[in-house]
């Protein structure tokens, strides 16, 4: 099974973060291009509570920081397929989001925005390919688990599966300590 369309948030301090500079700095990365994407608009959904917060929209991925279900993160948004494996998209996606993740920790004008290193959710944005069923999970388990052992290492993380059937297939990784964007990227990298 192909899996497509990744969601990767990586949980972030900064309950108190004010989301109102992002809009101008995303602006300014369109112009910038310091990320992999084409970025082409930004869009303002800070009044909606508990919501997508502010996106950076792009061609293949969209960036934000959103609050969905109250927790902040950086939530990189893969649209567009990506080709190679599984392992592949897992590593691409989540590579994408640490690299966000680092640069907005840099921005003088977001401060309060810290990754702990601690909590990533996976989401396959794609209902048809992933429903939230136990076949879903037994089919991504052992990529999951490839993928936890190189990013964490072996017996360092725990998984949380999305268990509401009508939410998107989803797993939270927590890692057993702190593990520096750094290391991560590291590791991935190995």
């Amino acid at each position: 099974m192909d899996f497509q369309h990744l969601n990767v948030k990586l949980f972030v301090d900064g309950t108190e973060a004010a989301l109102e500079p992002l809009v101008p700095i995303f602006h300014r990365w369109i112009q910038n291009k310091p990320l992999e994407e084409l970025l082409l608009d930004v869009a303002d959904y800070r009044h909606v509570y508990d919501g997508p917060g502010v996106i950076l929209i792009g061609h293949q991925a969209n960036y934000s920081l959103d609050n969905t279900d109250g927790r902040l993160g950086i939530l990189y948004n893969r649209k567009a397929g990506f080709e190679g494996t599984n392992q592949d998209r897992l590593q691409q996606a989540t590579r994408a989001a640490l690299v966000a993740e680092q640069k907005l920790e840099t921005e003088e004008k977001v401060p309060g925005i810290h990754f702990p290193g601690k909590e990533i959710q996976l989401v396959i944005n794609d209902r048809f390919i992933a429903p939230n069923t136990l076949e879903t999970r037994a089919a991504f388990e052992p990529e999951l688990k490839s993928f936890g052992d190189k990013l964490f290492g072996a017996g360092n993380y725990s998984a949380v599966y999305e268990s509401d059937p009508r939410k998107r297939f989803g797993v939270t990784l927590t890692a057993s300590r702190p593990v520096s964007a750094q290391e991560l990227l590291a590791n991935l990298s190995s």
